[in-house]
């Protein structure tokens, strides 16, 4: 491996060391999706029995100690369950929008990885042609097939490897927006779930008319 990272010239390097940060930036958000999943559907039937009781305060505790976005904007609507159906529904959408931030972060350095390892490939593909022609002009013409083919590998090695490294971190981030959309998914499924419940709630506290 070492043999072929020196053949492939200095670009080489800089495209190694692309694909150690993208190995790095897709297990640390892995695990952090990974950890802010919980089961949305167990939550909230918790949640909507202890709601139904109009005991807030244990709703509050059982989100506090729920991991993940879904718990928390489950917690922020409870804290506002007070407040107009309009309110909390807005309350739900502020909640979720500080919490896409989270999910995104490091996503960008995956984006840029994904794009620019093939450019790098071909910077150090015309590196190697250079190298090649350099090599025919300084023998005058009469370059050796050796001399001519080492810098035609060189650049073929440069372009293989940029794209042993862009293929996988763009399916790493297709993989990881898939699972921020499903997050956001619940999210939503949560507000909406959540609004409902406090509606039966008020719904049972209002006086009857008889």
């Amino acid at each position: 491996m070492l043999d072929i990272l020196q053949k492939g010239g200095p670009v080489m390097w800089v495209i190694l060391a692309c694909s150690v940060v993208a190995v790095a930036t897709f297990l640390e958000r892995l695990f952090y999706l990974h950890r802010a999943t919980v089961p949305v559907g167990d939550l909230l039937r918790g949640l909507a029995n202890t709601l139904g009781k109009e005991n807030y305060d244990e709703a509050l505790q059982e989100c506090a100690s729920t991991p993940g976005p879904v718990a928390r904007v489950a917690h922020a609507m409870i804290l506002r369950h007070g407040v107009s159906r309009s309110e909390l529904r807005e309350v739900a959408q502020e909640a979720g929008q500080l919490e896409i931030p989270r999910l995104e972060l490091h996503l960008p350095i995956l984006t840029a990885i994904a794009y620019v390892a093939p450019l790098l490939g071909l910077l150090g593909t015309l590196l190697g042609m250079l190298t090649a022609f350099q090599a025919i002009a300084n023998q005058g013409g009469y370059a050796t097939a050796t001399d001519v083919a080492n810098g035609v590998y060189e650049g073929l090695l440069t372009a293989a490897f940029s794209l042993a490294v862009s293929i996988p971190s763009y399916l790493a981030l297709c993989l990881l927006s898939a699972r921020i959309n499903a997050l956001i998914h619940d999210m939503e499924r949560a507000g909406i779930e959540i609004i409902t419940v406090l509606d039966e709630v008020r719904d049972r506290q209002r006086p009857s008319k008889s």
